[in-house]
């Protein structure tokens, strides 16, 4: 049953971070500025964001949901916490501030907690490890397309 209820409360959370971000970038994406902006040739389109999102915060919710009942520890709690703001944080300085190294240290930063979640509680967690791995997969692709942004630009 708690595992139902964990479950339920980080949808919620990471669900509510994707509103938020969407809400601070401000329809960034259909701005001038990033449509203007040379793009890395292995750029998706947009409709895949959205999906690529949806799937990674369903996956994730569910892996949080595991770690916590096993792990409740005020640890996990603050790194959840810190990956929430730079999730969160990224899509504000980047497409709404126009700020294109500071994005890629957030990112940076992003892609680094996610692979201390998997590396650090991968034994804990088994093979519910495999939960994270599409966050971490496209936390590389989206750092890649911010650092491409940044050098040809």
């Amino acid at each position: 049953m708690k595992l139902a209820k964990y479950t339920v409360v980080f949808l919620i959370i990471n669900f509510g971070a994707l509103a938020i971000g969407t809400w601070l970038m401000a329809d960034g994406p259909q701005k001038p500025w990033y449509l203007n902006l040379n793009k890395a040739p292995w750029t998706p389109p947009g409709w895949v964001f959205g999906a690529a999102w949806s799937t990674i915060m369903l996956c994730f919710s569910i892996y949080m949901a595991y770690l916590y009942q096993l792990l409740p520890t005020p640890r996990i709690l603050g790194l959840f916490g810190v990956q929430f703001v730079l999730n969160v944080g990224w899509n504000y300085v980047f497409f709404n501030q126009h700020l294109i190294g500071v994005g890629l240290v957030v990112i940076t930063g992003l892609t680094s907690i996610i692979a201390f979640f998997l590396n650090d509680y991968r034994k804990q967690m088994g093979y519910k490890t495999l939960l994270i791995l599409p966050y971490l997969i496209w936390l590389c692709i989206a750092s890649s397309l911010n650092m491409y942004i940044l050098i040809h630009n």
